[in-house]
């Protein structure tokens, strides 16, 4: 099973946020197949293509070009909250009818512990080939984060982990095609749980800040003033309050979850920084309603314009977004929602409600909710924002973009996290 890694035929499997910057950056120096079942997503791909190391294919059957096949396809839950390993699972079927022998299988998806192992390689195994044998597998987790132009492929520190050494030292030689930083670790269970509990420590962390600012609230306390004080300590590690969506943070802990209680073990604090992160566009929602009362307006056909409708700024991704959420409980009290969100293009409607394209073209809104903070919204200005608002104007500025004393001088209603 030698491999020239200079020749090397890299197949990335699943071609979205992930898999695409990844192929791109493996055609640089290889020659690359972006494998993707979407056919509409290759025809537009292979269109713009200028890139002659890198194709683009539907056709399964490219698989069995690639010395290396890399697993790039999402791992969501389920509404219950189990891990959907679906895309994972048709993956590695059709790999497994196509790789040639002497393959090496990456996955990169995030995973619970021993997925790889226990899921994926007896998939691989149906084609009639043995692992070990005849083909090999390993694990080095995906480490994109989308509108993030500091942590690029090449910055990031890359783990792999393969079945042996010998695996773990041809994959780690792969992707010091794109990296010079690579971290080898011990054996694919931990490289798989070092990944999940990456994204469950940010949660916590998120949670915990979000927890001290629904406290603070209660105590009329300004949270980023304490934690501007707190900050001041050496060891503090600073985070912000606000809302948590995406494909990652609010999926992956339920990744642990699942396989730490088929080994008898129920996760608490896991699961109680879920809770509050998911709570948190309910109470975004209620703090709306509760500040247009307080400035007499009438709920009921009330009009909030929400700006930022993607799941974090500077990125025009709507997907597990908790602005649907919102949507949701404010709709209940029969208020009348309104969407902007420059990042989103033509786009006219969303979660329900109406998008606007250009601020100018509404008038009368009471509320508006600023949900993340992209870079756009900090351009537009209070004035901005006040010319297209009707009186006692409500501004529940989620992320903090703006000064409270400015807001208020401007003679807004001011609330924020």
């Amino acid at each position: 099973m030698k491999l020239n890694l200079d020749k090397a035929i890299v197949c990335i499997v699943g071609l979205g946020y992930v898999g695409l910057p990844l192929a791109e950056a493996f055609a640089r120096r290889l020659r690359v197949i972006g494998f993707d079942v979407n056919a509409d997503k290759v025809r537009k791909l292979n269109q713009n293509n200028t890139n002659q190391n890198l194709t683009f294919t539907d056709n399964p059957e490219e698989i069995s070009n690639a010395d290396f096949i890399i697993i790039c396809v999402p791992t969501p839950v389920t509404k219950s909250k189990d891990p959907d390993l679906s895309y994972v699972k048709s993956a590695a079927e059709s790999i497994g009818r196509n790789m040639k022998r002497g393959s090496i299988v990456i996955l990169e998806s995030t995973v619970y512990p021993g997925a790889t192992e226990e899921v994926v390689k007896p998939i691989l195994e149906e084609s009639g080939l043995k692992c070990g044998e005849e083909f090999r597998i390993a694990y080095s987790p995906e480490r994109i984060n989308p509108g993030d132009k500091e942590h690029t492929i090449d910055r990031i520190t890359k783990v792999v982990a393969g079945m042996d050494e010998e695996t773990t030292e041809l994959v780690a030689e792969l992707y010091r095609k794109v990296t010079p930083h690579i971290f080898k670790a011990k054996n694919i269970k931990t490289a798989e749980a070092a990944k999940v509990i990456e994204n469950i420590q940010r949660d916590l962390n998120i949670a915990l800040i979000n927890e001290l600012s629904l406290i603070f609230e209660k105590m009329d306390l300004n949270t980023k003033d304490i934690l501007d004080a707190a900050a001041t300590k050496w060891n503090f590690h600073y985070y912000s309050p606000g809302l948590v969506g995406g494909h990652c943070i609010p999926v992956d802990p339920y990744y642990l979850v699942y396989k730490a209680k088929e080994l008898g073990y129920h996760p608490r604090v896991i699961l109680a920084g879920r809770a509050i992160n998911d709570y948190m566009a309910k109470h975004v929602a209620e703090m709306t309603i509760r500040a247009l009362n307080e400035v007499g307006k009438v709920i009921r056909g009330s009009k909030v314009l929400i700006m930022g409708l993607s799941y974090k700024g500077n990125v025009a991704d709507i997907r597990q977004s908790p602005v649907a959420q919102i949507v949701k409980e404010l709709g209940e009290y029969g208020v009348k929602v309104l969407g902007f969100d420059p990042l989103l293009g033509d786009i006219d409607s969303v979660f329900g409600i109406n998008v606007v394209h250009d601020l100018k073209d509404i008038e009368g809104v009471d509320c508006v909710i600023l949900t993340v903070a992209h870079a756009v919204f900090g351009r537009i200005g209070l004035d901005a924002l006040k010319k297209i608002m009707s009186s006692n104007p409500v501004l529940i500025d989620v992320r903090g973009m703006f000064s409270r004393d400015e807001a208020e001088r401007k003679g807004f209603y001011y609330e924020t996290l």
